[in-house]
């Protein structure tokens, strides 16, 4: 049996630096682990995060705007320490020891998280009729706890879907087919945590208490931990390439240096290693591409480059090496229209949580529902479109467009642009008819009104179908364009269009909140939502996602997919 027959083909190892056998790592029996992993770590991020508005207001009296800000902060944060992990994963660590040592972190977070809640002296003292006052050294543990999650995040978050995809040979025709229902499983099994998230542990923090409500989600962080452990010898791990940002700055720091350098019309001359494989470790070499045609006068060569016939790497790259570059810049634009997407998917954890706040949550007369619970539709949404996505949708849709995936990637986020537009406004006229009814029944002054809190379900369905459409593309998308050394930090890359969302969010209910409040107003969003306009918060999301949809379009008509790799 050939060697090919029995090794990957992509330059994996297995988790003692030995070439992988396909037949005993890798594929679906390695993914079942990651797929566990990942579901008990949604499963604890979003059982804090989810109703985590409702904890700072109700335990540290914070206010409307206040608690919101905080939240988006805190979640962008999450969305931004991916860089810093997906470094360390691409330069040196690689992305299983990455996941291991940021998880230790995670854990410990959780930890803290829930002793601040639980534990006396650390948590807010409540008088008797339920109002919290926390010191400002109470504050600090909790806020300590939450950015040392967010920190763990930073680890997990752009290397597990990317690990996961890893274990899939990209040589093999096979296994490279399976790859792409490995994105909507693992997007499913983020969404199973989520659900019972969304749903049991928002209920226990509302009803039983705080403790049991982030203590449940602190032991699901550690069983994350010891599953992902269990699959150790099933994993097919990529070798790090060596810092993404050093080759970065050696083709800017070398085209520049040969600015006034010719390049020459035989595009055959520009510097490449003879070998088979590229010269950067887990990569292989890129065709060249016609764009950004500056960044090709790294790859002249001239006698200069060489000392004592080794190559300066700071004045002459390789062809793969300025490709990289270059499929990174191509990402940019793509990268800034998940913005706006961002934004719209992150109000399901604040404006649509303090719309429910006000919406009548009875269930029978007995029951309650929290309003953070009905994100469970959300999820609920994603469960259902997921599979149906790719059993119905695709088959239907390859009939007209011939693509073998239905949708190429671009069409899938677009779809998903135009579904969140619709939530908005659907969430916008839910609030005129909410307005509407205090107004004629004159309940201004009253916590909740009569309408039911269901009528939220088609906003937070809506979102979740979006989210099928553009996020789970969008993980496709930036792993399958990424360079092959660089899939984590690109993976990463995709994730800072959350935490970028999370920041115009953020940016956004600060302006609104100032410019609205001028002139003793109340504003759009005061502390008593039945005197505010909660709807025009709303329309201008509908504006903003219309426009960012408009130059969606024009960037997804320039944008070229990246060309095949050559000598694979």
């Amino acid at each position: 049996m050939a060697a090919d027959d029995i090794y990957t083909n992509d330059g994996t190892v297995d988790i003692h630096k030995k070439p992988a056998i396909k037949k005993k790592t890798g594929n679906w029996r390695a993914c079942k682990f990651i797929l566990g992993t990942e579901c008990c770590e949604r499963l604890a991020y979003y059982g804090m995060s989810t109703n985590l508005v409702n904890y700072l207001q109700d335990q540290l009296n914070q206010g409307n705007v206040t608690a919101s800000n905080n939240v988006t902060n805190w979640s962008g944060t999450c969305y931004i320490t991916p860089l810093i992990g997906a470094f360390l994963a691409d330069a040196f660590m690689g992305r299983y020891w990455t996941i291991a040592v940021f998880s230790s972190i995670y854990v410990l977070g959780m930890t803290l998280f829930t002793l601040s809640a639980s534990v006396s002296g650390l948590k807010p003292e409540c008088d008797s009729k339920g109002s919290c006052h926390a010191t400002s050294g109470q504050v600090a543990v909790c806020f300590l706890a939450l950015y040392m999650i967010a920190l763990g995040t930073g680890g997990i978050k752009p290397c597990v879907s990317s690990f996961g995809a890893d274990q899939f040979d990209e040589t093999d025709e096979t296994e490279k087919k399976k790859k792409s229902s490995f994105f909507n499983w693992f997007y499913f099994s983020v969404n199973v945590g989520s659900l019972v998230a969304s749903s049991v542990l928002v209920w226990i923090q509302m009803n039983v208490g705080w403790g049991w409500g982030l203590g449940i989600p602190a032991v699901s962080m550690a069983i994350a931990v010891a599953f992902f452990f269990a699959g150790s010898h099933l994993y097919r791990l990529q070798r790090p390439g060596g810092s993404p940002l050093t080759r970065i700055a050696q083709v800017l720091v070398a085209s520049v240096r040969k600015s006034h350098i010719q390049i020459p019309d035989d595009k055959t001359l520009l510097y490449e290693i003879t070998d088979k494989e590229s010269n950067i470790e887990g990569s292989r070499k890129l065709e060249h591409t016609e764009m950004l045609k500056c960044l090709d006068k790294a790859a002249v060569q001239t006698e200069s480059d060489y000392v004592k016939d080794d190559v300066n790497p700071w004045r002459l790259c390789t062809v793969t090496q300025v490709e990289e570059l270059k499929g990174v810049i191509r990402l940019l634009p793509v990268w800034a229209t998940g913005i706006i997407f961002s934004t719209v998917y992150g109000q399901m954890s604040t404006m649509f949580v303090l719309q429910g706040n006000t919406l009548d949550q009875h269930i029978g007369p007995n029951f309650k529902i929290p309003s953070a619970s009905l994100s469970l539709f959300d999820t609920l949404s994603v469960l259902f479109w997921a599979p149906v996505y790719g059993s119905y949708i695709i088959p239907l849709a390859r009939k007209y467009t011939g693509h073998e995936q239905g949708f190429t990637q671009l069409q899938r986020m677009g779809i998903g642009l135009v579904i969140s537009i619709i939530a908005m406004l659907v969430a916008g006229i839910l609030e005129v008819a909410r307005l509407d009814y205090v107004r004629k029944n004159n309940l201004y002054d009253h916590e909740t009104i009569s309408m039911s809190i269901f009528w939220q379900v088609p906003q937070y369905f809506l979102v979740g179908c979006a989210e099928v459409f553009t996020f789970i593309g969008q993980i496709e998308f930036f792993y399958d364009q990424a360079p092959d050394a660089m899939r984590s930090l690109c993976s990463a890359l995709s994730l800072t269009t959350n935490a970028a969302g999370s920041y115009l969010s953020t940016l956004l209910v600060t302006i609104v909140a100032k410019v609205t409040t001028r002139h003793g107003k109340l504003g759009w969003i005061p502390e008593n939502l039945n005197r505010g306009h909660l709807d025009y918060f709303f329309w201008l999301l509908t504006i903003l996602s219309l426009i960012n949809f408009l130059v969606y379009l024009w960037i997804a008509r320039w944008y070229k997919y990246k060309k095949a790799v050559v000598d694979p």
